[in-house]
């Protein structure tokens, strides 16, 4: 088998880029086994790109890039479960379903990235009650160096439990067995609220609605570079304030019909999830335990205001339950997740380092495809089955054909 020259790739915001030195595009299993197969005998390291959605080092290699673009579609359903192939976009997945009378239990507010990648490093949602979209998964298709499927399939919970958030470095995935539930439709209500009005109902807000999350916004521009409606007029809008607001949304399952309007829609899950964003911020998102999410929001929000000024995208928050992925960002936490960006083409690095400094008080953990500063010992002390994973690891991909340089410095 020959391969194409690689080349160069980026990821979708450019931050990122390697050169590879072949790529190779299967559309089937069999031709993904024989890819693998051929790297392993020229002992070329092997990762997958996905989207391309993160913002860290986790795709780039010098080896062979794969891409599982041309596997997608629907492969198989029993009940509520629905096989899919790893390529396949989660918008996709969103749209069949809704012609299968399913949903997915949760979505993220992007619905462009593959979902192997994505559920492989911890994207999520929000809900209090509800876990990351990798809780989802009941079972997967490895493909081992050698060619060999590693069939993961819920019937050895520690194996699934490893395979759920793995960053790639188990096999590459060739399909993934979603748990799904009858399709529903989602009532949101946009609004806005004073930072201290959101923080008093804060818990009342995630205790009371399915879903429930905000941006807060320390500049009146700031909710354009998120692509953030203007919510003044809202009806449940509390203030006349533009700058340092919080943008609110909730989210909650109804039986009453479609409908739409400014700052309301009632619609089928898949089509309420996401919003719109341009490809203008790089992201750093930690998840901290939950009891200490009002004080961590409360901490970077000084920090925008009073010594990084210039840095006004956003900050996100967000509710995900914890689960019991060894290398989810969320094992046996219940969390809110506080994401900041900086610009492109801005020397933002002092910012995130300070952010980083604020969040790691609360032992909070990253979102493997957001930006962030943990090493080897940040990861072992910060997850509790880290060195089970590494041992894990170790066992199925000897030779190291699934790491790149960033991955093997968090779990090699």
């Amino acid at each position: 088998m020959e391969f194409e020259k690689g080349g160069h790739w980026r990821n979708w915001v450019g931050n990122q880029s390697c050169i590879s030195r072949y790529k190779a595009a299967p559309t089937s299993e069999e031709q993904l086994v024989a890819m693998v197969r051929e790297a392993d005998a020229l002992d070329l390291p092997i990762r997958v790109a996905g989207s391309g959605h993160s913002f860290t080092p986790v795709v780039g290699t010098g080896g062979l890039r794969l891409s599982l673009a041309g596997m997608s579609g629907i492969l198989g359903r029993e009940g509520n479960r629905v096989t899919v192939a790893a390529g396949t976009r989660i918008g996709d997945i969103g749209r069949a379903l809704k012609g299968m009378g399913l949903s997915l239990a949760n979505q993220g507010d992007i619905d462009t990235q593959a979902v192997a990648g994505a559920f492989s490093t911890g994207t999520h949602g929000t809900g209090a009650t509800l876990g990351c979209l990798a809780s989802q998964v009941s079972g997967m298709r490895l493909v081992q160096a050698d060619g060999s499927i590693l069939v993961v399939d819920g019937s050895d919970p520690e194996l699934l439990a490893a395979a759920q958030v793995s960053l790639g470095t188990l096999g590459v995935i060739s399909e993934m067995t979603l748990e799904t539930m009858p399709a529903y439709n989602l009532h949101e209500k946009l609004w806005r609220d004073d930072f201290e009005t959101c923080m008093e109902r804060h818990d009342e807000l995630a205790a009371t609605h399915r879903h429930f999350g905000f941006f807060w916004c320390p500049m009146p521009e700031s909710r354009y570079l998120y692509c953030l409606g203007d919510t003044a007029d809202a009806p449940l809008t509390t203030t006349t304030n533009t700058a340092d607001v919080c943008e609110m949304k909730v989210m909650d399952i109804t039986e009453q019909p479609e409908m739409q309007s400014p700052f309301e829609k009632i619609a089928y899950s898949s089509d309420i999830y996401p919003i719109e964003y341009v490809p203008n911020f790089h992201e750093l998102e930690y998840a901290v335990p939950v009891e200490h999410g009002k004080a961590a929001v409360r901490a970077v929000r000084e920090l925008m205001l009073t010594k990084h000024t210039k840095c006004i995208f956003p900050i996100e928050y967000r509710f995900t339950a914890g689960d019991a992925a060894w290398l989810s960002p969320f094992y046996r936490q219940d969390s809110v997740t506080v994401s900041v960006s900086g610009h492109p083409g801005f020397d933002y690095w002092d910012f995130l380092r300070d952010v980083d400094a604020i969040l790691r008080q609360f032992h909070s953990r990253p979102h493997w495809g957001k930006l962030h500063f943990l090493d080897t010992e940040d990861v072992t002390t910060l997850y509790p089955r880290a060195d089970d994973f590494r041992a894990l690891r170790r066992k199925l991909d000897p030779k190291g054909r699934f790491l790149n340089e960033h991955v093997r410095m968090l779990l090699g």
